[in-house]
This record gives C-alpha cells, structure tokens and sequence, in this order.
C-alpha cells in the first residue's frame, strides 16, 4: 500500500487567519481570490496573471506566509512511515511560487517517492486526472489517500484508491496501526 497525502489541512496547515486578515478584509477580494485560484494552482497563469485577475497588486509574499504553518505531529509521523519501509507520496493543489517556497525550507518534502504539486502535473483536485496521475506514476492500484476535504476523499475512491478523510492525526494512526510515538 501506499499512502498518497494531500499538503494543506493535513501535513501543513490551512491558510493563517492572522496573515489572510493583512492581506485584505475585503470579502470581495476573497471571492476573487478563491474564484481563480484554480488557474493558479494547476498552474496555467503566472502569479502576476493570478493577482491581475484577483484585482490586487501582487501580494505573492504574503500569500506564501499565510499558507506556510506545518504541522511538525505529522511530519514526525511522515519519518516514522518512511523509516518503516512505508511507501508515501505527495498530492498538493499549490502554485509555483508556493512549492519552490515549501521546497527550500523543508527538507522533509524527500520523504516522498512522488510530489505532485498541482502547478507541475496541470491538474487539481478534485479533478480526477490528478489522481489518475499520481496512480500512474506510483505504478500501483493499492493507495490510500489521505485528504481534509471529503470532495477530494471522494473523487480519489471514484478512480478506484482507497480514501480516508482526515479530521486528525489520531484517527489516522489508528487507520494505518501505527502507535504514539
């Protein structure tokens, strides 16, 4: 078995409240921002491209920032997995400017025997060509995905992998039998 993780929600978490609040109170700049992020993820418009549509001066650092917390439990349980023998990957709707940042501060991302990062593959969950990729370069038909959000969960089980939707480290330790360190 495999275990092919998502990123944000999960290993790293989600979008800093403190940092969301600097960038803008707006909520029409929110919607903007979510509306295309899509595109930016998969990685079919550049960040200057991303932000023109959003209708903001480019705020690619502090976008960075706000999405760069780990959760330091679960990757200490990525180690123990790998240290086991345990075959893990990586599946992460990100933009470019994003996965060069997590590249270059964590080490841990080697783990992994494959990282695809949404803005390299061109595809983003919860399209199914995302999980269809990860299969393929796997080469293997026993994958547990493991995901925060259940549109995700479940468009991984329609191309056939195993889901589980994660709430918190316990209840996947208990999925995968490992004990507390």
């Amino acid at each position: 078995m495999i275990v092919l993780f998502d990123m944000f929600g999960v290993i790293a978490r989600d979008q800093s409240p403190e940092v969301m609040a600097e960038m803008s109170a707006d909520q029409d700049f929110w919607d903007a921002y979510w509306a295309h992020r899509p595109a930016y993820d998969r990685g079919d418009v550049t960040a200057d491209e991303y932000w023109a549509r959003v209708g903001h001066p480019p705020l690619v650092e502090q976008d960075v920032a706000s999405w760069s917390r780990v959760d330091y439990e679960m990757v200490a349980l990525l180690h123990e997995l790998h240290n086991a023998g345990q075959r893990i990957a990586l599946l992460s709707n990100i933009p470019e400017d994003h996965a060069q940042n997590f590249e270059r501060a964590h080490a841990w991302l080697d783990l992994f025997e494959v990282r695809a990062f949404s803005c390299r593959i061109g595809h983003a969950k919860p399209d199914r060509a995302a999980f269809e990729w990860c299969r393929d370069r796997l080469n293997d038909d026993d994958i547990l995905f493991v995901d925060d959000r259940v549109e995700n969960v479940q468009a991984a089980e329609l191309v056939g992998m195993r889901g589980h939707h994660f709430t918190g480290i316990d209840g996947l330790r208990a999925l995968l039998g490992t004990d507390h360190p």
